[in-house]
């Protein structure tokens, strides 16, 4: 933000060859964090899931999160099946470790978190069926994403968590609300790595028109996804439909 304010001093004073140098240095350093990790994913080999398949992305203000259905993705990290169980739902959001886990926000951890590159945990929360019920004072926008586009985004969660020599997962804290927990994630956590844009490189992955560069706000994220109307509300009652003619034919005898 420093270099975008000595941007705009050099605009009012008409100096445009800085103006143009300052604004490449600014578009660098956007794109460079777009190849920090957690990478966006661009293959899968085989899909997971072959149904269509309902998300939520919910903000809680300044902080974005992925509201998933839990059975596939607690297949591929069995720890979160031990730790929550037969939940139907899962929050994950991903941040700065120590802004995120903090018991009082101060305006050092605030700093670092934004100017120097730091640790990153993933933020994993039991979300009941009724899930604007349980969020019912954040903002959430749903999108309905078909075998491979989910596929995508369960393996760029699945990715953003660190693993052990022995392949596990490394539980870290309780969470800040409901039945949560932290967990160590992959990844450097810093003004232009935020956790918007980690939302906005899981959408990508899901292969859905959005450039992680310049999401860097709950807001860019959640406007952005109003924009994606083959994916969102306005498709969501198909996808339920979807869902729920899948359930009956699965119960058929």
């Amino acid at each position: 933000m420093i270099l975008l304010k000595s941007c705009n001093i050099l605009f009012l004073n008409g100096n445009r060859l800085k103006i143009d140098l300052c604004f490449k240095i600014f578009l660098i350093i956007l794109l460079a964090a777009c190849s920090e990790k957690p990478y966006v994913v661009k293959h899968i080999e085989k899909p997971v899931i072959t149904d269509k398949t309902l998300i939520y992305v919910v903000s809680h203000g300044w902080h974005t999160g992925f509201i998933i259905p839990s059975k596939i993705i607690q297949q591929q990290i069995p720890e979160l099946k031990i730790r929550f169980g037969n939940v139907p739902y899962i929050e994950f959001g991903w941040g700065d470790k120590g802004f995120y886990q903090a018991q009082e926000i101060t305006t050092g951890l605030t700093l670092k978190a934004m100017f120097w590159p730091t640790d990153t945990v993933i933020h994993a929360v039991a979300v009941p069926n009724q899930v604007n019920k349980f969020f019912q004072h954040s903002k959430i926008e749903k999108l309905c994403l078909n075998g491979d586009e989910y596929s995508l985004l369960v393996k760029f969660i699945v990715d953003s968590f660190y693993r052990n020599t022995k392949g596990n997962v490394l539980e870290l804290k309780y969470g800040i609300y409901g039945n949560s927990q932290f967990y160590k994630a992959v990844g450097h956590y810093y003004l232009f790595n935020t956790c918007n844009k980690w939302i906005a490189k899981g959408l990508k992955s899901s292969r859905m028109d959005i450039w992680p560069a310049f999401k860097l706000t709950a807001n860019s994220i959640m406007n952005s996804i109003k924009e994606l109307a083959p994916y969102s509300t306005s498709h969501s009652l198909a996808c339920n439909k979807n869902n729920i003619l899948q359930t009956v034919l699965k119960s058929k005898p």
